[in-house]
């Protein structure tokens, strides 16, 4: 696999390795050794997986400490836009977004390490994603930043009419620059 830094420390994309032929495709989407030698030591605990239709946005989540969670994203069916926003309090980068298209035909994927909120749009007629996370979910300390804050100023690729928000989603606050999300 091929890592890619990004601007923000810890933020990584990585490519795999695939060998096609005229019977398709194959390629390793995680190793354990692989992945502890080129990004960092992780260990997943739970995998998730997610189906949504054209202009469903998912985000921008994250959990609270003892609860942050890393992920490792993927798209195994469609394409979205992935955005990661730096919740460090100490990081240089601190409020700062990644985007990132994952899809089916560039089966990138996306390291987002604890510390961040994390969110996607559907860009295609339908999308499965995947995510490895490094802590178990507790909806006790899951919380989320609106997606369209100003401050943040993330382009989410498709008009405002056509995105689709769950009412909790609906419901995020504005990123307050003056708060600490992660003292880490």
């Amino acid at each position: 696999m091929d890592v890619k830094k990004t601007d923000i420390e810890g933020l990584v994309i990585i490519k795999p390795k695939v060998y096609k032929d005229n019977r398709g495709y194959f390629f390793e989407s995680f190793s354990q050794k692989e992945f502890e030698n080129k990004v960092c030591k992780t260990v997943f605990v739970q995998d998730n997986e997610s189906s949504s239709k054209y202009g469903v946005l998912r985000g921008l989540h994250y959990q609270k400490p003892p609860f942050a969670q890393a992920k490792l994203i993927r798209v195994i069916r469609g394409k979205v836009l992935d955005i990661a926003v730096d919740l460090r309090h100490k990081s240089p980068t601190f409020g700062k977004c990644v985007s990132v298209e994952l899809s089916d035909d560039n089966k990138l994927q996306t390291f987002i390490p604890r510390g961040f909120a994390h969110g996607f749009i559907v860009l295609s007629d339908y999308a499965v994603c995947q995510y490895k996370c490094d802590n178990f979910y507790a909806p006790e300390h899951a919380e989320g930043i609106k997606w369209d804050d100003k401050q943040l100023n993330i382009d989410w690729l498709l008009p405002k009419e056509d995105i689709i928000l769950s009412e909790k989603d609906k419901n995020n606050q504005l990123m307050d620059f003056n708060s600490i999300y992660f003292d880490e």
